[in-house]
């Protein structure tokens, strides 16, 4: 293969030199230079090193000098296209070429009466050296190249009817095509902003094409043209607005856009046009005002529906849309009266492209002011006359806009909630600790003041229930019951209902049957007080979440004299009373460690150790620790048994294991010595690696059974022996 290739090499270097002597001693014969240029040209194109040894022996430089000296229209047009396709294959001989002095003949060969094929010739070498190069853009406005291309904007076609199966007019056409790409790469890729001051006066006669022709072979080229001269320039922006440039081309869409129905080619024009509209409005939101009384935003959802486009032009559209709505009421209203709103939705929620999602949910976010304006009555919120107005005529004109406006609330809403994704877990990391704090504080306070309050309310019950009574006010009065209960009442009912002591009495009541609680009555207290704090927990804010305690080992034995039975609603009084002080932190003092440790670094070891030592320990938890410490026994009981209490490690045990023999007895392992491929394997290794002795042994096919310590020895015995070393 490489000889083939080189013999390839040796023959285009032979034939590019002789292509040279043959333009050098054939000057008087046009023909046959034309043909040594066109066989140039080609060699060139198929072998990308060509080009750089055409240089390196100078026949670049001859043909540029070819171009200008020749008197042969056709030698001149044949370089020139030689020229140019050589520098657009290589970057090298771009910028070779790239000076003022052929700058200058370019300009020349366009202002003087040359026929149209040297001129396109000419305009497309410029195209070439300009295209991605600053200094080309520089050297092609020094040399006033750039005012004689803009000349030929304006002048290359004189009428506006074009018929294009004229030869002539064909050709003028393709010389003008030509020019309107030179100005675009003038103006950007990179970016100029002095080209793009010049061209901007070019606007009008702009501006003429498109209202006098709309034919796509002209509203392409102008459309980007315009599009690539205001990217990114404010001032040449609103030069464009004053000369009417954005109602020109707001016209030109809304034909597109009604004769896209009948026929396919003006719907991908009306794209093409709103991609030059959006360049307009994108760095200046305010500009889209001028939108409105042409109801843009409608021929755009119009526009979208059409099922010929493909994702990459619905983009296009809807990014618009967003530009038009982002600092626009109007157009946000626009939007909404033509069912914009589910449009967007629908794209948001069945597309599968990220940028078509990315651009919807932009839609979205413009209107969501406006969507908060919809769903609020007229009366709720504060607006001018105007709106007011317009309100009334969209509520009577439109009266499916209902489910629209939930419908918008929902993403809002979703919108809403991821920004507030990250805050709110550090809120709640901060409330956890403080409750935490709280509750260390005052769990076994708490504790001895409810139970001592327990054992005397035999003869204060009336009076402990009017003062609970007032501290249940004054601590609804904080915000911390639910907001769902507005009284007394109201919030002593749903407690009874939820009371496994109560439900137990209405049911004894209603079937004539007493029951009796198998603990004691401290136990059902502590029961009481786990479910009460439950209940307080869930109402504020939802900071813990835990499972429902319900009372257990009840029987249908004993009347309902039970003293328990009779004192629960004193008891439940108590209970309300002790969640309605002003320190909330009592709320969460009966909690199992187990639930409300959520955020600390826990493992199976120190978990286990967290659950023994909680003294209030829930159901699900008690059942675990039960479980745990019943499988520890078992376990324990028989190893026991077994007589095989092993308390060597893991690790050990299997090295132990490795040393003996099925019998008990430790073996050796065979020796085996290092082999002289070995030795090589291990210095390579060293060299290589260095004191890494496992990737040494894994990198290299050492015999079996050896280990990395066993190579670390043999390396430092053979340090110490140089001579054994060298061998």
């Amino acid at each position: 293969m490489e000889s083939e290739d080189t013999k390839k090499t040796q023959e285009m270097k032979t034939d590019l030199n002789l292509l040279l002597e043959c333009l050098k001693h054939q000057m008087d014969n046009a023909f046959s230079q034309k043909e040594a240029l066109v066989t140039i040209h080609s060699i060139c194109q198929q072998n990308s090193n060509a080009s750089v040894y055409f240089r390196e022996i100078g026949g670049l430089m001859f043909v540029k000098n070819l171009a200008k000296s020749s008197e042969h229209s056709m030698v001149k047009e044949a370089a020139l296209y030689t020229l140019g396709a050589i520098a657009e294959k290589n970057v090298y001989c771009q910028q070779t070429l790239c000076t003022s002095e052929l700058f200058e003949d370019l300009t020349w060969f366009l202002s003087n009466d040359s026929n149209i094929n040297l001129k396109r010739m000419s305009v497309y070498v410029i195209l070439v050296l300009v295209s991605n190069n600053r200094t080309g853009q520089t050297l092609v406005r020094e040399t006033s190249c750039i005012t004689v291309l803009s000349r030929l904007f304006r002048t290359v076609l004189s009428k506006h009817e074009l018929d294009l199966s004229d030869k002539n007019v064909f050709q003028s056409y393709q010389l003008w095509s030509s020019v309107c790409s030179t100005l675009c790469v003038c103006v950007n890729n990179p970016q100029n902003d002095d080209n793009q001051m010049f061209c901007c006066s070019l606007f009008p006669h702009a501006n003429e094409w498109l209202k006098n022709c709309m034919k796509p072979e002209i509203i392409r080229p102008i459309c980007s043209f315009i599009a690539l001269t205001l990217a990114n320039n404010t001032y040449v922006q609103k030069y464009f607005i004053s000369v009417g440039g954005l109602d020109v081309l707001a016209q030109v869409l809304m034909q597109l856009e009604s004769d896209s129905h009948e026929t396919l080619s003006s719907a991908k024009l009306a794209v093409v046009v709103t991609k030059t509209l959006d360049a307009c409005i994108a760095d200046n939101p305010t500009f889209g005002i001028v939108l409105c009384k042409y109801h843009i935003v409608s021929k755009l959802l119009a526009l979208l529906l059409h099922e010929s486009l493909d994702s990459g032009e619905k983009f296009s559209i809807m990014l618009t849309l967003g530009h038009c709505t982002e600092d626009c009421e109007e157009n946000q209203y626009d939007l909404f009266k033509h069912n914009g709103l589910p449009l967007m939705i629908q794209a948001l929620t069945e597309s599968q492209n990220e940028e078509l999602n990315k651009a919807a949910t932009f839609v979205l976010y413009n209107c969501k002011k406006i969507t908060e304006k919809l769903s609020l009555s007229l009366g709720e919120y504060p607006f001018d006359e105007n709106e007011t107005q317009q309100l009334k005529d969209i509520n009577v004109n439109e009266k499916n806009f209902e489910e629209h406006w939930k419908k918008a609330k929902e993403i809002l809403h979703r919108i809403e909630q991821l920004e507030r994704e990250g805050n709110r877990e550090e809120i709640q990391r901060e409330n956890y600790q403080d409750n935490i704090s709280s509750m260390n504080i005052s769990i076994q306070n708490t504790w001895k003041n409810l139970h001592g309050d327990h054992i005397g309310q035999g003869t204060k019950a009336e009076d402990k229930d009017k003062s609970h009574s007032r501290q249940l006010q004054s601590y609804k009065s904080h915000g911390v019951m639910s907001k769902a209960y507005t009284n007394d009442d109201q919030m002593k009912t749903p407690l009874k209902s939820a009371n496994p002591v109560h439900a137990c009495y209405r049911q004894s009541e209603r079937n004539k049957t007493s029951y009796k609680a198998k603990s004691s009555c401290n136990q059902n207290l502590h029961e009481e007080t786990t479910f009460e704090n439950n209940f307080a927990s869930q109402s504020s804010d939802h900071v813990f979440k835990h499972p429902v305690h319900i009372a257990k080992n009840i029987k249908q034995q004993l009347p309902v004299t039970d003293p328990f039975t009779l004192c629960s609603d004193i008891i439940n009084k108590e209970v309300v009373s002790f969640l309605a002080t002003d320190s909330c932190s009592k709320m969460l003092a009966y909690r199992c460690s187990g639930c409300i440790a959520v955020e600390k670094s826990l493992n199976s070891r120190n978990f286990s150790k967290l659950l023994h030592s909680c003294p209030y320990q829930c159901d699900r938890h008690r059942v675990i620790v039960e479980a745990e410490d019943r499988y520890k026994s078992e376990l324990r009981k028989s190893l026991i048994c077994n007589k095989k209490i092993l308390l060597t490690p893991c690790r050990r045990r299997r090295l132990s294991n490795e040393s003996t023999t099925p019998g008990g007895i430790k073996t050796r392992r065979i020796r085996k010595n290092f082999t002289e491929e070995e030795v090589n394997y291990l210095f390579n290794g060293v060299k290589k690696m260095g004191n890494h002795w496992n990737l040494i042994l894994w990198s290299f096919p050492f015999q079996q059974g050896r280990k990395a310590v066993d190579l670390a020895h043999k390396y430092h015995k053979l340090t110490k022996r140089p001579k054994c070393a060298a061998s």
